[in-house]
């Protein structure tokens, strides 16, 4: 694990270095949306929201998607944190990382440049279906439909958009590059040399 190396008067310390962003209040989803990366990234909003809920926290995200479940209860906790969350894309936001970004606020959501965001219906993915009486099939597929309205609501409100312009588009796969992600509402601005430097070196 990569460290840096600090001297003070307590002589030579190392830290890791995502212990140096958290103490910056920075903090990444980087990989899966699953329930290990969703609890480290509650633990640590409900940590700097409970140390300084007035300092802005910065959010990078590099995620291909995964669970509705774990990536809501990311959503719902930065909703209800008074501490400004900014959400950076660098790579992709895809599916249920697309909606943890969304939990920022409108002139919170930046990408850089060569990033893209997907969004689209949820599935059952590789779930397996076999077995399963009628009924059973009618419940499982009565929850999903529940779960995409409730992904259509949240990209809806937080793209100023209605649940059926949002729902022509995520009936497949729709990928936005950054400028279009701009015109959809998903975020505010592409980054250049100067913003990404405020807001790696400040927050937003």
């Amino acid at each position: 694990m990569p460290g840096v190396i600090y001297e003070s008067v307590r002589g030579v310390q190392s830290i890791q270095i995502e212990d140096d962003f958290l103490r910056d209040r920075k903090i990444f989803l980087v990989g899966e949306v699953n329930d290990e990366s969703c609890n480290e990234l509650i633990k640590q909003l409900l940590y700097m929201e409970s140390d300084d809920n007035t300092r802005p926290i910065t959010l990078f995200i590099n995620s291909p998607g995964g669970d509705v479940n774990s990536g809501l209860a990311v959503y719902d906790t930065i909703r209800l944190m008074k501490s400004p969350v900014t959400a950076v894309v660098m790579g992709i936001a895809a599916s249920m990382a697309s909606i943890i970004m969304l939990a920022c606020d409108e002139s919170r959501r930046f990408a850089l440049p060569s990033s893209k965001i997907l969004i689209h219906d949820c599935s059952w993915g590789n779930r397996n279906l076999g077995g399963y009486k009628p009924h059973e099939v009618e419940q499982e597929l009565n929850q999903l439909k529940n779960t995409n309205a409730r992904l259509l609501a949240i990209i809806a409100e937080r793209c100023n958009k209605t649940v059926k312009q949002v729902a022509k588009v995520t009936m497949h796969d729709r990928y936005f590059d950054a400028d279009e992600a701009i015109s959809f509402g998903l975020i505010t601005a592409v980054l250049d040399n100067d913003s990404f430097d405020k807001i790696a070196e400040k927050g937003a």
